[in-house]
């Protein structure tokens, strides 16, 4: 049998109740108290731009063995360095240090890191205002800086 007050005058009592019940539910709190962006070095927005410090290789999860290219990246906005995958065959051919990238989120669960690569949340779309896919592709060429 259910401990919930029953009867005419019950609302005000359940809506209470339901109040602070929801606060035990980890996802409302979080969307509550803006705990994503505050954790998050893009500050909530979709994307961001920032410069490259290095040009960098990760090891791939078990059961993979691969060399995952990667860029350290100094956001321009608040000056956070992070870590971002170059996706592509051969992309990271086309970015040299101190240019000019635009990184999103790469789409794993939860904002969390995707498939092998560990602890890497973001990838490269842009570099210096052209899109790394139509770079590598060799639709366009490299803008100078």
């Amino acid at each position: 049998m259910s401990k919930k007050p029953k009867g005419l005058n019950a609302g005000k009592k359940l809506k209470q109740r339901r109040k602070s019940s929801r606060w035990k539910n980890r996802w409302y709190k979080r969307r509550m108290l803006n705990l994503k962006v505050k954790s998050d070095p893009l500050k909530g927005a979709p994307m961001a731009k920032g410069i490259v410090l290095a040009k960098i290789q990760r090891e791939a999860k078990q059961p993979n063995s691969a060399m995952r290219k990667c860029v350290k990246i100094q956001l321009t906005k608040n000056g956070k360095k992070i870590t971002a995958f170059v996706p592509g065959n051969l992309a990271s051919k086309f970015i040299d240090e101190h240019d000019e990238v635009i990184v999103e989120c790469i789409g794993g669960k939860m904002g969390r890191a995707k498939g092998d690569i560990p602890g890497i949340r973001w990838q490269v779309i842009k570099v210096n205002d052209q899109s790394l896919n139509s770079l590598v592709r060799g639709k366009v060429e490299k803008g100078r800086r």
